[in-house]
């Protein structure tokens, strides 16, 4: 009798906490998934609205097809404007790419040492950045060097600064996260560094450095180093959730491009004509990766290649929460894509 008053309660407990899971699904997420999936990109691309995003721009590089673009929505809401494919994108993280490339190229040109440590190149930040002395420029690259990210500061994105400085100022004299090379953090910190080591090294601005030695050899002239030197009227409106404002206006400090560009540039790196030899290639492989995803508010990007079918794909989508399922969206949207992809073959 006890083990059936036993029993009977185990059951009520779990139907007590079947009902407080299923209070919580994401069915937003859910109602995304098992939507059946469309015939066609276009389809797929037109349901982006659905799903809480004001305008969407797809890339895709399949070898053997011409590049294809796909769009819906707007480019800017407020004038009714619809979405453009050439139009410029903040791309957000996915910098670091180029920044990576570049630091491999000064590496080859033996005009930098990936062994040796913040200190010999920065040595004002002795005393400034916990184990500056300790920590490698191969750490600040594959994100090792446990400096404290300044976009993790409270309240970052409701006051983000507009320049370098400010940006590294946020971080200057906190403690470490962690000993050199102990662990792995992604890190904007990291890339700020390399950013101004480019600079330091080469004597002239950074995007100037990833131009001459990326984008020029490739031919992709839209692709730029910050929101101050391209034309307002060609960049796509980026907007956050419960914000009215337009935010492409805002000076993140990182490039813009067309998903064209950023496609070719992806084929470029994976297929290894970026690079100027199978040692810098190499180089490259041991330091960083071949694709990224990018979000500041207002512009999400993913950016990957896709080896099975031989596809790059890019996607754009400029509506963002940080609080909600936004970013999840935006990754089933992409594999949907892809899954898309892998039918047509």
């Amino acid at each position: 009798m006890k083990k059936d008053k036993t029993k009977n309660i185990f059951k009520i407990l779990f139907l007590i906490a079947t009902f407080i899971s299923l209070f919580f699904v994401p069915w937003i997420l859910v109602r995304v998934w098992i939507t059946p999936l469309p015939n066609t990109i276009q389809e797929q691309v037109n349901k982006a609205k659905n799903d809480g995003f004001d305008g969407i721009i797809v890339y895709v590089d399949k070898k053997g097809d011409s590049p294809a673009f796909y769009t819906s929505g707007y480019k800017n809401r407020e004038n009714k404007i619809p979405a453009d494919s050439q139009s410029l994108f903040k791309i957000a993280s996915v910098s670091k790419l180029y920044t990576a490339v570049a630091v491999t190229k000064l590496v080859t040109e033996e005009r930098l040492s990936l062994d040796n440590s913040l200190a010999d190149y920065f040595p004002e930040l002795v005393g400034r950045i916990e184990n500056a002395e300790k920590i490698t420029i191969r750490m600040l690259v594959t994100h090792r060097s446990g400096i404290p990210n300044y976009t993790s500061i409270d309240n970052y994105w409701v006051h983000p600064k507009e320049s370098d400085k400010e940006r590294l100022d946020l971080v200057l004299d906190l403690p470490s996260n962690f000993e050199p090379n102990t662990s792995y953090e992604y890190c904007n910190t990291n890339y700020l560094l390399l950013s101004q080591l480019i600079q330091k090294i080469t004597g002239k601005p950074k995007f100037e450095y990833i131009k001459k030695t990326i984008l020029d050899p490739l031919g992709l002239s839209n692709t730029y180093g910050s929101i101050k030197d391209v034309n307002l009227e060609d960049v796509m409106s980026g907007y956050y959730y419960g914000y009215e404002n337009d935010l492409k206006t805002d000076d993140n400090g990182l490039m813009l491009a067309t998903a064209e560009d950023l496609g070719k540039f992806l084929r470029a790196l994976n297929d290894g004509s970026v690079f100027s030899s199978k040692k810098e290639q190499e180089l490259y492989s041991s330091i960083y990766k071949y694709e990224h995803t990018g979000l500041i508010p207002g512009y999400q990007t993913i950016a990957k290649y896709n080896e099975d079918i031989d596809a790059v794909v890019v996607q754009f989508t400029n509506t963002v929460n940080f609080d909600g399922y936004n970013w999840s969206l935006s990754e089933i949207m992409y594999s949907r894509i892809v899954k898309i992809l892998n039918k047509e073959d």
